[in-house]
């Protein structure tokens, strides 16, 4: 019995090491500037900037290939902070900014309480429990849609955010300001 303990001892200690090794002779190392966008950027996984996650579109900002406006979560903080990081010029999220915000809604009436919603929600903005009603935190919802396909009984519908003193922008005029002498 000692016997065996001894051998099977010194398997586990020889492939500790033999990982131990492997692991510092096939390091990968990222870029450092991609792990700093990502750090920047929202993390809640919402594609809605044309990438699948925020990773690859913090590895698509380090090489140049995507624009540093397209993060709808992050919003223009968010975009300036990335401007500020690269060096770059701040870019306005553009025709997004002019809109509500737009959140998911449950029709409370339909929802059977599948917990499928919570489940794809990546912010965690749905609450509720299993066959029970659910409901949209709207302050921590990004409007992803992704709880809108696990729906089985298509209870859920994005709709823009009440307009509230808090939300309410003032529109400026479109047209140029006459500069008088």
């Amino acid at each position: 019995m000692l016997a065996a303990l001894l051998v099977m001892s010194g398997i586990a200690l020889a492939l500790g090491a033999a990982l131990g090794y492997a692991s510092v002779y096939f390091k990968v190392e990222g870029n450092p500037l991609a792990e700093q966008i990502d750090a920047i950027l929202p993390q809640t996984q919402c594609a809605q900037c044309g990438y699948p996650g925020c990773k690859p579109y913090a590895e698509a900002i380090a090489s140049g290939e995507a624009e540093i406006n397209l993060c709808t979560p992050g919003g223009d903080d968010g975009v300036r902070v990335l401007a500020e990081l690269l060096g770059r010029e701040f870019k306005p999220r553009g025709a997004v900014e002019e809109k509500l915000k737009i959140v998911a809604v449950i029709d409370e009436q339909t929802c059977i309480g599948c917990t499928l919603c919570i489940q794809a929600c990546p912010v965690d903005a749905i609450v509720g429990t299993a066959k029970q009603m659910h409901t949209v935190v709207s302050r921590y919802c990004t409007g992803c849609e992704l709880c809108l396909p696990p729906c089985p009984v298509d209870c859920i519908s994005l709709a823009e955010e009440p307009r509230t003193p808090q939300n309410w922008r003032w529109k400026y005029p479109k047209t140029g300001l006459k500069v008088v002498e």
